[in-house]
């Protein structure tokens, strides 16, 4: 994997986290620490302003919940499951505005970035290691059925 391609995805992520956080200079579009503190300080507003609610969530795509869990850990908040949840769904205790307005939004907009640069670099590999046509399977006619119709 191209170093370089890495590096730029880490920079869209900084650009992303920095624009949820409301950044108005240049020079703390960069600081993704400066970002992840005044996200965590919208936080603690909405709790100390608003009713803490539980919200399932179900996501099912494992590096789509990794990063997920990882965004409400950054921002103090500790998601869990009760017994006998499924594995792809947990619980988040958190403002509702919160989560509707700031922590889903800036997930869904990460999670595009990193699906497209895990698209891309398995497309990669595969093409360079496997076999290098990637094209859907072919769509054919449906076969005779046997038995009566």
């Amino acid at each position: 994997m191209p170093m370089q391609d890495e590096e730029a995805l880490r920079e869209k992520l900084r650009k992303i986290e920095a624009l949820f956080a409301g950044a108005t200079r240049p020079g703390e579009k960069s600081a993704a620490a400066a970002a992840a503190d005044r996200i965590r300080d919208r936080l603690g507003r909405a709790q100390r302003e608003e009713k803490i609610q539980e919200t399932r969530v179900s996501i099912h795509d494992i590096w789509s919940r990794q990063l997920f869990v990882a965004l409400c850990r950054r921002y103090g908040l500790r998601p869990f499951r009760y017994r006998r949840m499924h594995q792809q769904t947990f619980v988040v205790k958190a403002p509702k505005s919160f989560i509707d307005e700031t922590l889903w939004p800036e997930f869904e907009t990460l999670s595009e970035a990193l699906l497209a640069y895990l698209a891309e670099v398995t497309a990669r590999v595969i093409r360079e290691e496997v076999f290098s046509d990637l094209s859907d399977v072919d769509e054919m006619p449906e076969g005779r059925q046997i038995g009566p119709r």
